[in-house]
């Protein structure tokens, strides 16, 4: 799998995410497997590049490489100077957003919203490709709603304007994300174009990539809110992938190693205050299904400092280790009654 002069290593790519995909989570998931990952999406209006949400969303100081910065925005010019902006700051892929349904993107004819006016479509492909010289992709779905889908239409414009890879969300802007992805749009994709597919939705464990992959003919899937918690999806997706055969679950000791470091990396990064808050909603999904894991959550949230977290967290796992030396996930009202017990 090759974007541009990037070599990637496997085919397994982390999706970018709003409030997720921050440099620390982006860099765990290429450190367990993860081929590719994308930063949260920039806003391409000028006037926020300096803020320093802006500035945290691009930073990728340290990194593996390659890095790819996802940038939103609905004027040309605007996405084209965001992309030039980034470059200079290090980024080595620019992906355009025309996927996010988010209404707050979509009212201010951003995201998905793209979709519904293609002439503009093309404008802004045109001018993000001629204004840098790295590879530079696009994040889409399959429509704006299920009656009208113009997925096909939209490959053809990004391959003829130089868009070096494609990756589509198997839903339309009305869907959200409910209901199942469907994946005959992305395979009709597939066929029409000659650079690679990204086949993205619903993929949430090993065989279900492996399906996707052979149901679409997509180069690689990308793996979305299901690496949320358990980032090391990504290596047992790409070894069942290469060979038929399932990892085991992580052992507990390894992810209690993992939290810290994740935990350390986070406070670094946004600092004691917003790194605390922020940590919150990765630890809820990291210990989510587990034992006890809904009770902890919310003892959890009143914590006010990154000792406490930090010392919180490490005890939680420990506890694990009655259960299994592995993680043992099991139903949330199961898992309260073990611990209980």
């Amino acid at each position: 799998m090759q974007i541009g002069p990037y070599l990637l290593r496997n085919n397994v790519f982390v999706a970018p995410m709003a409030g997720v995909t921050d440099r620390p989570f982006r860099q765990l998931c290429k450190q367990l497997g993860a081929g590719y990952a994308v930063s949260e999406m920039a806003a391409s209006n000028p006037r926020l590049w300096a803020t320093e949400k802006s500035s945290r969303r691009t930073d990728h100081d340290g990194e593996m490489e390659p890095k790819a910065v996802q940038i939103a925005g609905a004027d040309p010019q605007d996405l084209a100077d965001c992309a030039k902006f980034n470059v200079d700051r290090g980024a080595q892929i620019i992906d355009i957003n025309m996927g996010c349904p988010v209404k707050k993107v979509c009212n201010s004819w951003c995201g998905s919203a793209l979709l519904q006016h293609e002439d503009l479509v093309e404008k802004i492909l045109h001018a993000v490709v001629n204004a840098v010289d790295v590879p530079v992709t696009l994040k889409f779905r399959t429509g704006w709603n299920r009656e009208n889908k113009n997925a096909l239409r939209i490959a053809r414009i990004a391959e003829q304007a130089g868009i070096q890879m494609l990756t589509l969300h198997g839903r339309t802007r009305a869907d959200g994300y409910t209901g199942d992805a469907e994946y005959e749009t992305i395979a009709a994709v597939k066929a029409e174009v000659r650079i690679p597919v990204v086949a993205n939705g619903d993929i949430t464990t090993p065989e279900k990539a492996k399906f996707v992959l052979e149901q679409t003919g997509a180069d690689a899937v990308m793996i979305g809110r299901a690496a949320q918690g358990r980032p090391w999806i990504c290596r047992e997706i790409d070894h069942f992938l290469r060979t038929g055969t399932h990892l085991p679950a992580p052992l507990v000791n390894e992810v209690r190693a993992l939290m810290s470091e994740h935990l350390q990396a986070h406070y670094a990064f946004y600092g004691e205050f917003l790194g605390v808050r922020t940590a919150r909603k990765h630890i809820g999904w990291y210990v989510r299904d587990l034992a006890g894991g809904e009770e902890f959550r919310q003892q959890m949230n009143l914590l006010e400092s990154t000792e406490l977290q930090l010392d919180a967290v490490d005890a939680f796992f420990k506890k694990q280790l009655s259960f299994s030396e592995r993680l043992q996930y099991r139903p949330a009202a199961v898992a309260a009654d073990a611990l209980a017990a």
